[in-house]
């Protein structure tokens, strides 16, 4: 069974989106450079920022499942975008891991960063430059 979400327009140019189970709002607005106000989170941003929170996200479970010890992961993302046709052009990330962990252990962290569902759903035309730091 799938993740049931829907959304409706509010006002001229906002989005309203609705996780289903959880009953969780986020709003979007276009960018001021695509004719929004740039008052929070445009479609393009959730998109971007997917990639930084799903790696994230996978790194801390595996980092659970494996016991690998972690104290935290943070990012830094920039979304770069194509000017026609206007889409994704270039997402850079930079993940800093806090862990007391082996490198061995590291690497196998960097690697399900890298191969995490988001990741590996977006297209050969978005160019991903990250890096992965220790802390």
């Amino acid at each position: 069974m799938g993740v049931r979400m829907s959304g409706r327009l509010v006002g001229p140019l906002g989005m309203e989106l609705v996780h289903e189970d959880s009953g969780v709002v986020v709003r979007t607005m276009p960018p001021k450079d695509n004719g929004g106000d740039g008052s929070t989170f445009s479609p393009t941003d959730l998109a971007a920022v997917s990639l930084g929170t799903c790696a994230s996200t996978t790194m801390a479970l595996y980092a659970r499942r494996h016991d690998i010890p972690l104290d935290g992961i943070s990012f830094d993302l920039e979304k770069i975008m194509n000017p026609a046709p206007r889409r994704l052009g270039k997402l850079v990330v930079r993940y800093r891991i806090a862990s007391s962990c082996s490198d061995e252990d590291f690497q196998k962290l960097v690697h399900i960063g890298k191969t995490c569902p988001v990741r590996l759903s977006l297209g050969p035309d978005v160019e991903v430059d990250e890096t992965y730091e220790r802390e």
